[in-house]
C-alpha cells in the first residue's frame, strides 16, 4: 500500500523546502483542528493529488492559482503564487493569467491577485543570492 502521507510530505519539501515541510509535519503530530488539517494536506492535498499524473507541476499550479484568485484568498495565492513560480511558471505568465480570471472572477479578484503578486515579486527581488 502506497504511504501517501510521506509521498506528501515529499512533494511538500519539492514544492515549498525542506524547512517549511518540516514545519508541516511537526504541526501535523500535533493535537486540534490544525494538526488534523496538515495531516489532512500532506496525505490528500500533497500526497494524493499533486502527487497524480495527468499534469505537470506547473500546470497544476496554474490550476491552483486561478481557483485561489477566483475564491479571493490573496494569502493562499502568496503561497501557491511562489510554488507556480518555483514550478516554472514566469512572472509574465502569472499576470496573463491573473488577467485572464478578471472577465470570470471579477476585477476586485484580480486586482488582489494582482497586489499578491506584487508582494511575492517584491520578496524575491529582496531574497539573498
Amino acid at each position: 500500500m502506497k504511504d501517501e502521507h510521506t509521498d506528501g510530505a515529499r512533494v511538500y519539501a519539492e514544492l515549498r523546502g525542506a524547512d517549511r515541510a518540516a514545519e508541516m509535519q511537526d504541526l501535523a503530530q500535533g493535537t486540534g483542528a490544525e494538526a488534523v488539517i496538515a495531516d489532512l494536506s500532506l496525505e490528500f492535498v500533497f500526497g494524493k493529488v499533486w502527487g497524480r499524473g495527468g499534469l505537470d507541476r506547473k500546470q497544476r499550479s496554474l490550476v491552483t492559482i486561478g481557483v485561489l484568485i477566483a475564491l479571493r484568498q490573496p494569502a493562499e495565492l502568496e503561497n501557491h503564487l511562489r510554488v507556480g513560480l518555483t514550478n516554472g511558471l514566469t512572472l509574465a505568465e502569472v499576470e496573463e493569467a491573473i488577467v485572464q480570471t478578471a472577465p470570470y472572477a471579477g476585477f476586485p479578484a484580480a486586482w488582489a491577485a494582482a497586489r499578491a503578486l506584487a508582494n511575492v515579486s517584491s520578496d524575491r527581488k529582496d531574497a539573498p543570492g
